[in-house]
């Protein structure tokens, strides 16, 4: 059962060592993601999946302990999923959809930077408060998103869902995938249905524009929608900014 969720963006420039100079500047998405966190602890679950954007080829499950690096991005920053050693049995493969979970989850495997920058935030917040599972999720279609949001919550155990994910990367001339202006107008859409917790919005979500837009969120947004079916959760939208052109939210559910 989903008795609580977080969503944050995933931008390694959230650690402040990788943003170096321009750290200050996501200062307030910084504090946001912190008090998201602190809703999940709040609600005392028996178990924190984390999920985000795998599309390097590191979907599948990642079990508590497994490690982390921003090395790729020029700092010595290594991270750690949880406080736990790395093992294979936090998440059994089986257990989900056999298309996410094709990857091989041996602990050799390092996080991919969605769940990396997932760590970091657990880390830097000092996360205790229950086992930490983490998946990492490729761009799926819709029905399978759902139908993956549907097992991770069907346990009988209180689950708590960290998503991460970013919105548009088209919001200015300077963004990633430059100017479009059909990104703000998606971000809108995105910001209210987090923001509310409308699941029937999250499920309608335009797959060949969030491609088109380079929105990242875009399927863990939709493993929510699935997680959250048959709950009364309420939203609220915390932080909805596009710093260098990317559109980034936090919201909670609870």
């Amino acid at each position: 059962m989903l008795v609580a969720a977080a969503v944050c963006p995933c931008p390694p420039l959230l650690v402040p060592e990788v943003a170096a100079g321009a750290a200050p500047e996501l200062d307030a998405a910084r504090a946001a993601c912190a008090d998201a966190l602190g809703v999940l602890s709040a609600a005392r679950p028996d178990r924190l999946v984390v999920v985000g954007p795998a599309e390097d080829g590191g979907h599948g499950p990642y079990p508590e302990g497994t490690p982390g690096t921003f090395r790729g991005f020029g700092v010595d920053v290594a991270v750690r999923l949880g406080r736990g050693k790395p093992d294979n049995t936090a998440m059994d493969p089986a257990a989900v959809d056999r298309s996410v979970t094709d990857a091989p989850s041996a602990p050799g495997r390092a996080l991919p930077s969605s769940l990396a920058v997932a760590a970091w935030l657990l880390e830097h917040t000092g996360w205790t408060d229950a086992p930490v599972e983490g998946l990492g999720v490729e761009p799926l279609d819709a029905a399978r998103c759902i139908r993956l949001g549907r097992e991770i919550a069907e346990p009988d155990e209180r689950v708590a869902l960290l998503v991460m994910g970013d919105a548009s990367a088209c919001r200015s001339l300077k963004a990633p995938g430059y100017l479009d202006e059909r990104a703000a107008g998606f971000d809108a859409e995105a910001a209210r249905a987090l923001g509310s917790a409308d699941i029937r919005t999250l499920k309608s979500l335009d797959i060949a524009l969030a491609q088109e837009l380079k929105a990242s969120g875009r399927a863990p947004w939709q493993v929510l929608a699935g997680a959250g079916e048959d709950t009364d959760l309420r939203g609220s939208l915390l932080y909805d900014e596009a710093p260098y052109g990317v559109g980034y939210l936090v919201a909670t559910w609870s």
